[in-house]
């Protein structure tokens, strides 16, 4: 198919005033969100559909987005979760015979604005210099000082609460009935972190993120999953509640990034937002207690607080990243708990740290 981008103009405004001129990607109209960047070279629906990025602009460093269309199969919840994207080709033929849909067909169904044709390598300079920002993304408005005037109403992202936003709205279940019994606590949980469990005999049933400790306790789980999900975790009262009554309990629990920074704080070890976060899928991680490195997927704006941590008795730093010593995985001293900050199920990423999964699984039957 031939590729094709629509020629009406849009304007991204950053927080600092700054402004990128381009052409309009998806639906006409006006979106505002936190703008941040992800440097994975494939798996763009994926990405688009992940729960954590609810609420903000992504910026897409490959150069080509749409290029492979869009199949159904390969989202991670229901619908689009991205606020809108900047891209630099918004490319609407694609190559794959099974592609059901081109990526601005997906757009205008799921109603998510763009814009594209922007030096993307020169906005995303920018952002690492300045850090997280809020922006605006408009293809009817032109006038800056019409967007700065709606871009001043935009909540900072630090103390946004925003896992009941993504959350199901029902319990349901996957899996065998036979299986291991895992809580999965859905604050944004992407589908093939399910698919991980169910694929290891488990059988899941997904609570909304509200739902109370003594609620679940009627499934009798074997195991408690904290998800990964957007906002600010020390925003979420509720959550670490839930997870300190999951610890005193002393049931094994199994955090995955949201799940990972709520854990800690559950310990009484504080988040801190970042300057910019990881979003990608080749950040090096080393696991401290084997040696061994791995290339994870991450997607993240918040980290647990590296000096706290270290100062903590109640837990045993197990991974970190080679990058920026950043706190990338922690085990509950003398509890079954444990979480990392990255995508283990790597939906788009390499596979190399799916083992999580296995040794969560070896801790549940071991404590059962």
């Amino acid at each position: 198919m031939k590729d094709s981008t629509t020629q009406q103009t849009a304007v991204l405004l950053l927080q600092d005033g700054s402004v990128f001129k381009g052409k309009a990607a998806g639906k006409i109209g006006t979106v505002t969100g936190e703008i941040c960047f992800t440097t994975g070279m494939t798996g763009y629906q994926e990405i688009f559909t992940d729960p954590s990025y609810y609420g903000q602009i992504l910026i897409a460093t490959n150069v080509h987005i749409g290029n492979y269309g869009i199949h159904k199969a390969e989202t991670e919840s229901a619908s689009i979760k991205i606020a809108g994207l900047v891209c630099k080709e918004f490319t609407t033929g694609f190559s794959r015979s099974t592609a059901q849909h081109s990526i601005q067909q997906y757009f205008e169904q799921e109603q998510i604005v763009g814009i594209c044709d922007v030096d993307t390598r020169a906005l995303v300079k920018h952002i690492r210099h300045k850090g997280a920002m809020n922006a605006i993304i408009s293809s009817e408005i032109e006038a800056v000082q019409l967007l700065e005037q709606k871009l001043e109403k935009v909540p900072e992202m630090a103390g946004l609460e925003l896992a009941t936003k993504v959350t199901t709205s029902k319990t349901y279940i996957k899996g065998a009935r036979h299986g291991l019994r895992i809580a999965v606590m859905d604050y944004g949980c992407k589908y093939n972190i399910l698919d991980c469990f169910v694929e290891r005999g488990a059988q899941v049933k997904v609570f909304p993120a509200t739902t109370p400790f003594e609620e679940t306790l009627a499934y009798e789980p074997d195991g408690y999953f904290i998800s990964n999900g957007p906002g600010d975790p020390a925003a979420m009262n509720y959550a670490i509640k839930f997870v300190q009554h999951v610890l005193d309990a002393n049931k094994p629990l199994f955090g995955i990034c949201l799940g990972h920074q709520l854990l800690a704080i559950a310990l009484g070890i504080p988040t801190y937002k970042m300057h910019n976060g990881h979003r990608g899928l080749n950040h090096p991680v080393q696991n401290q207690l084997t040696g061994k490195c791995e290339i994870t997927s991450q997607n993240h704006g918040f980290g647990v607080e590296p000096e706290a941590i270290k100062q903590s008795d109640k837990v045993l730093i197990t991974h970190i990243n080679l990058n920026d010593n950043t706190i990338e995985g922690i085990q509950v001293k003398g509890k079954p708990a444990f979480s990392v900050q990255y995508h283990p199920e790597s939906s788009p990423g390499p596979h190399d740290s799916r083992y999580l999964f296995d040794d969560f699984m070896k801790m549940v039957k071991d404590h059962k």
